[in-house]
């Protein structure tokens, strides 16, 4: 009796620490959001020597819902690329949908010269 009893005690707390995972989804695609904020900015600015910090991110519902289906959410990220004396901010789109990837949605405003 007291084996079960201490298994019913112990038992919960170890089950929700095996449910714990990582980072949440809009932290972990941070790196890939400006990755691919970056590489558009690298290419439209012609400066292999651009960055990109994030100014802005925001986790946004599904497109679709509905009784039977329900779309991904989506991390959209404000990406601020500078380089070359020139800069540009680009809306990034990352779907919750398993394969860890983003595409970039546009470009805010055309690149400015400093």
């Amino acid at each position: 009796m007291k084996f079960r009893s201490a298994c019913s005690l112990l038992l919960p707390p170890l089950l929700l620490a095996g449910c714990a995972s990582g980072p949440p989804f809009i932290e972990q695609m941070q790196p890939e959001a400006i990755n691919t904020a970056v590489r558009r900015g690298q290419f439209e600015m012609d400066c292999p020597a651009a960055t990109g910090q994030i100014l802005s991110q925001e986790l946004l519902q599904p497109l679709i819902q509905t009784f039977r289906y329900w779309g991904p959410e989506r991390a959209e990220y404000t990406v601020g690329v500078s380089g070359c004396g020139q800069r540009a901010t680009y809306i990034v789109i990352c779907p919750d949908n398993g394969s860890l990837s983003c595409f970039p949605g546009g470009a805010r405003n055309v690149i400015q010269n400093r």
